[in-house]
C-alpha cells in the first residue's frame, strides 16, 4: 500500500497537510533514502510448532488463566471482571476459556492510526509491518560525547531523527528520558516536541490517568479535531506490560482503560524473560506470556467491545550465570516466531522489539540486531517497537546505532518488495542477446534498469580495501556519526497550522500551572 492510497480529507480546523519526511534544507540531503511506504510482509511465516504444539501453548495459557489466575493490581478493573463472571479472590482474577475465546471474538484483526497529517496513516495488523524509534532508555550516548543521562536536548535530537527517516513509521515513547525536565510535566514539554517536531503516529505512556488524558487531548489539538473526530477512529496508542509473573499494575492498566474508552488502541506486552520472570523452557514462557496478554485483553473488550488492541511479545531468555537479559539469541528469534503462531491463532495484531544486549555500536549490536529484526520478519510481526538506536537492553540511545538500525530497516523494507516474474523479468531476450559466455553489463535491458534494479544502501561502504583505506579506514560508527550530524544539522521541522501550534503551548502552560501530574506513585 503506497502513501498516496492513504491520504484522507485534512481535519476541518486548517492545517497545512503534511510533514516531509527527510526534510532538508541546503545544497540536498543528508542521505539518500527510500520513500516512505508500508512495507507488505508476503513471505509465509516461519512456525515451528505444529499443530499440536499450537494446542499445548493455548491449553496452558487458558490453565493459567483458569487454575491459577492473573493479578489485576486496579479495583476498578477487578470489579468489571468481576461483573463479568470471572472468578474473584481479592486481586487475583480467574477466567474461564470460553469467556476469554468468546471476547477475543470483538478484537479487529487489523486497525489503523491516523497523525495528524493523514499521509502518515499507518494500518497495524495483517501481512503490514512498522517500525518504530527506540523508546524509554534513561542515558544516550554518541561518539564524541559519549554515554550520559538523557536531556531535553538529546530527545530533540533523536525525535529528529525518528521523523527524518521514511523507514521509521511510528513515533514511540521518549527516545531517551530527558532527565533534566521534572517527572511532573516531562510529558508536557515531550509530547509538545514531539508533535511539533513529528508529524507520524505518538504514542501515550500509560503511568496515571493525567499523562494519559493530557497526551489524548494534545494529540487531539494537534490533529485539529472535535473530541467526536477524536474518539471515532484511532490517532495515538499506548502499550502496557505486565508485571511477570501473572501481574498487572494500578496505573498501566488504569491508562489502558482509559484509551480503551476512547477507542484508542493498546498494545499488552508481557515482559517474560525465561528463567527470571518465566519458565526456563520456551514453551512455558510463550505460555505464560499469553496469558498475561489475553487477560488484559479480555478486559478492554469488556469496556469497548471491538476497540483495537495487539499483543505484544518480549519473551527472551537471561544469561543463567549473571541473570542479565540477553536478546537476539536463538531463543528470542524462537519465542519471536511461536509468539506469531499464538497471535494469528487468536486473530491479534502483533507487535514485537528489535533489541540487543551490545554496550556500543559493535558487531554485536548489529548482528544481535538484525537476529531480532529478522524473527519480526519470520514470524510476520506487525509492530516493531526499538526498531532504531537500542543498545545496552534498552538502557541507552545510541545516535550511531539509530543510524545502523535506519540502514538495515530499509533492507528489510527492500527485500519485502514484491517479485515480478512478467515477460521482462524473465528477460528471455536479454539471455538470447548476451548468450552463452557473455556479459550483461552493456545489454539493453541492463542499462534500461540499472540504476533502480538492487537495493543502494547510504551507509555501507561497498568500495574495496585499498579504496577504503584511501579514504581514511572509516568504519561503520565513524560513517554513522557523520550522517547524523548532517542530518540534525539540516533538519527542518514539518509544517504546523500556527493557530494548532498556539494552542497546544496554550495548554502546556495552563497543564503547568495547574502541576502537571503527580510523581508520588
Amino acid at each position: 500500500m503506497d502513501s498516496d492510497a492513504l491520504v484522507s480529507a485534512v481535519p476541518k480546523r486548517g492545517r497545512r497537510s503534511g510533514g516531509r519526511a527527510g526534510n532538508t534544507r541546503g545544497k540536498g540531503p543528508a542521505i539518500t533514502q527510500q520513500p516512505w511506504s508500508l512495507p507488505v510482509n508476503t513471505d509465509k511465516p516461519t512456525e515451528p510448532l505444529n499443530e499440536d504444539g499450537v494446542q499445548a501453548i493455548h491449553n496452558g495459557a487458558m490453565r493459567v488463566l483458569e487454575e491459577i489466575g492473573i493479578e489485576f493490581l486496579n479495583p476498578e478493573a477487578v470489579e468489571i471482571l468481576r461483573k463479568a463472571d470471572c472468578i474473584v479472590e481479592g486481586e487475583n482474577i480467574r477466567m474461564g476459556r470460553d469467556m476469554v475465546m468468546e471476547q477475543l471474538k470483538t478484537v479487529p484483526s487489523s486497525f489503523t492510526l491516523t497523525p495528524r497529517n493523514p499521509e502518515r496513516r499507518i494500518e497495524i495488523g495483517g501481512k503490514g509491518m512498522t517500525f518504530g524509534n527506540v523508546s524509554s532508555p534513561p542515558n544516550c550516548s554518541d561518539l564524541d560525547r559519549g554515554r550520559r543521562t538523557g536531556t531535553r536536548e538529546s530527545y530533540r535530537d533523536l525525535i529528529k531523527l525518528t521523523q527524518y527517516f521514511n523507514c521509521i513509521h511510528f513515533a514511540g515513547g521518549y527516545p531517551v528520558e530527558p532527565i533534566d525536565i521534572h517527572a511532573s510535566v516531562r510529558h508536557l514539554d515531550c509530547l509538545y516536541d514531539k508533535l511539533i517536531m513529528t508529524d507520524k503516529v505518538v504514542h501515550a505512556y500509560s503511568l496515571g490517568k493525567e499523562r494519559v488524558e493530557d497526551v489524548m487531548e494534545m494529540v487531539r489539538i494537534a490533529g485539529g479535531l472535535t473530541h467526536e473526530e477524536f474518539d471515532a477512529t484511532p490517532r495515538l496508542y499506548t502499550n502496557i506490560n505486565s508485571t511477570s509473573p501473572l501481574k498487572h499494575d494500578y496505573p498501566m492498566i488504569d491508562g489502558a482503560m482509559r484509551m480503551t474508552r476512547r477507542g484508542q488502541p493498546t498494545v499488552v506486552t508481557p515482559f517474560t524473560l525465561a528463567g527470571a520472570m518465566a519458565p526456563v523452557t520456551m514453551a512455558g514462557a510463550v505460555a505464560q506470556s499469553m496469558a498475561e496478554g489475553l487477560a488484559a485483553i479480555v478486559l478492554m473488550q469488556l469496556i469497548n467491545p471491538g476497540c483495537p488492541t495487539a499483543i505484544g511479545t518480549f519473551t527472551s531468555n537471561v544469561d543463567m550465570k549473571t541473570g542479565a537479559p540477553a536478546f537476539g539469541t536463538p531463543d528470542y528469534m524462537r519465542a519471536t516466531q511461536m509468539s506469531g503462531q499464538m497471535a494469528r491463532f487468536y486473530g491479534l495484531p502483533l507487535r514485537a522489539s528489535n533489541a540487543c544486549a551490545a554496550n556500543c555500536p559493535d558487531s554485536q549490536s548489529a548482528w544481535e540486531s538484525a537476529f531480532s529484526l529478522w524473527a519480526a520478519v519470520s514470524s510476520r510481526v506487525n509492530m516493531v517497537y526499538h526498531a532504531a538506536g537500542w543498545l545496552e537492553g534498552g538502557l541507552c540511545a545510541s545516535y550511531e546505532k539509530f543510524v545502523m538500525d535506519c540502514e538495515t530497516l530499509q533492507q528489510m523494507i527492500a527485500y519485502m518488495q514484491p517479485v515480478g516474474t512478467t515477460e521482462e523479468d524473465i528477460a528471455f531476450d536479454a539471455i538470447k542477446e548476451v548468450g552463452p559466455g557473455g556479459h550483461f553489463f552493456g545489454c539493453e535491458h541492463t542499462q534500461a534498469r540499472y540504476e533502480t534494479a538492487f537495493y543502494q544502501p547510504f551507509l555501507s561502504d561497498w568500495s574495496n580495501f585499498e579504496n577504503w583505506s584511501e579514504s581514511g579506514a572509516v568504519r561503520t560508527p565513524e560513517r554513522a556519526n557523520k550522517i547524523w550530524k548532517k542530518i540534525l544539522a539540516e533538519f527542518e521541522a514539518p509544517p504546523i497550522d500556527p493557530a494548532i501550534d498556539e494552542e497546544l503551548q496554550a495548554f502546556v502552560a495552563k497543564r503547568k500551572e495547574e502541576g502537571g501530574a503527580p510523581t508520588d506513585y
